[in-house]
């Protein structure tokens, strides 16, 4: 166990920023914009109208097909309107705007008579529960592969720099994330599980050891990014290598994150329906801070409880840095998939004019998926289609190693990401 998977980077993870924060509770706010969309696939339907009486839990968005997720109030009070709004990838997604009676009435799901595979996976989907590293994708549809699992891998490694709410949930509520985990292993009848954590969390890794079960495995990794990547992850913790165009089940794994184990757990032992999450706020021109926060909550609401004074913000990025998306203002509001804020200052980051390439070949040496970004670059700056697919640009992980590494300071992932939209259009005509 331990082992490597190929390319990667080491950004400086700046998690002493945040690591000894322990979660708090984030203030109630006047009102929450919940977003209708805080999931891959198809948006949830709006289920309540303006004038509605609700509380935590209520049901306000249903889910509009498999690949969908239910969405629920995160405080009681009365629904107020709906709104279009930018999320936090500047999409355009409907909100429903709540006004909040700070009174925090609960609606509970219905306890569950017996714990099944069945019963398990019916209360994943009702309860809205979505990959909570970032990915969103719901999890119900991970847990209905049509291939037979051997692996369950619980994803720990919070590899992208600053972010520490996992780290903090290992430490806080170990035991939780692991009755979560024994869950899903219902779920998906699997008798083996791996809880997947960097070594940079040494403490995180020798609590779990401490209360973990003889069929779950505690699996202490190298420190390297993109650690957390669903296909290096299973190859460092299985060997087994997931092909291109294929997925984790295809190899019989499914991987989960540690605070989607948690969320199972809450679900199925409390009944609560999935509508706030632990998320870490941090960078230099705020103070750090791990937060419980509701879903709805805006930036603008988070911005004004961390930030420092006579601090000059200079950028806010939502997730991590390496992936995450800037923001070009703090109106976006929270959901399932916000792992973090960072309010950073001009020394955090820097702004290069690009040079042309230097044939160096850094960007493929660390590519995790083995492609030749130098190239899709090229490619995707001419609309050369046939070769953007001959290089294989859609198994880009859009990780970023190779703009990190590249000496010219080139912006391969955008050049990427253009070029993965030029596929598919072609591929739509």
């Amino acid at each position: 166990m331990g082992l490597k998977f190929r390319g990667g980077v080491h950004p400086s993870d700046n998690k002493n920023l945040s690591k000894n924060c322990q979660l708090e509770e984030f203030p109630p706010v006047d009102k929450v914009y919940i977003p209708l969309s805080q999931h891959i696939g198809a948006p949830a339907k709006e289920c309540v109208n303006v004038g509605d009486k609700i509380s935590c839990g209520t049901l306000i968005g249903q889910a509009s097909g498999f690949v969908s997720a239910n969405v629920f109030s995160s405080v009681s009070g009365t629904v107020v309107g709906f709104k279009m709004m930018h999320n936090a990838s500047s999409q355009m997604v409907n909100h429903v705007v709540i006004e909040n009676d700070k009174e925090y009435r609960k609606e509970f799901l219905p306890r569950l008579a017996e714990i099944t595979p069945e019963t398990i996976k019916q209360r994943v989907f009702d309860a809205g529960i979505v990959g909570m590293g970032g990915a969103t994708f719901p999890t119900h549809v991970k847990l209905s592969p049509k291939d037979k699992i051997d692996y369950l891998i619980i994803n720990g490694a919070e590899c992208e720099p600053y972010i520490t709410c996992d780290y903090r949930l290992c430490l806080e509520k170990g035991e939780e994330v692991i009755k979560g985990t024994e869950y899903l292993m219902i779920a998906l009848g699997v008798e083996k599980a791996f809880i997947a954590l960097e070594k940079n969390k040494a403490d995180a890794v020798e609590h779990l050891k401490t209360i973990t079960k003889p069929n779950i495995e505690i699996v202490s990794l190298p420190v390297r990014y993109p650690q957390g990547s669903e296909k290096q992850l299973i190859y460092a913790v299985t060997r087994r290598k997931v092909p291109c165009g294929a997925l984790p089940a295809n190899v019989g794994v499914v991987v989960d994150n540690v605070h989607t184990a948690y969320a199972v757990w809450d679900a199925v032992d409390n009944c609560n329906p999935l509508y706030k999450r632990a998320m870490t706020v941090s960078g230099k021109a705020c103070n750090p801070k791990n937060l419980w926060v509701d879903n709805g909550v805006t930036y603008s609401a988070i911005y004004d409880y961390c930030k420092i004074e006579h601090v000059e913000l200079s950028k806010v990025i939502s997730g991590g840095p390496m992936m995450g998306f800037s923001q070009q203002n703090l109106e976006p509001a929270t959901g399932k998939g916000t792992s973090s804020l960072l309010f950073l200052t001009k020394d955090e980051f820097s702004i290069c004019n690009p040079s042309p390439c230097i044939n160096c070949g850094r960007c493929a040496k660390h590519c995790p998926m083995n492609l030749m970004p130098m190239f899709l670059d090229k490619a995707s700056l001419t609309d050369d289609v046939a070769t953007l697919k001959k290089y294989g640009v859609m198994n880009c992980l859009e990780c970023g190693c190779c703009s990190y590494i590249c000496p010219a300071k080139r912006p391969l992932v955008q050049s990427i990401k253009r070029g993965k939209s030029l596929v598919r259009k072609e591929e739509k005509k």
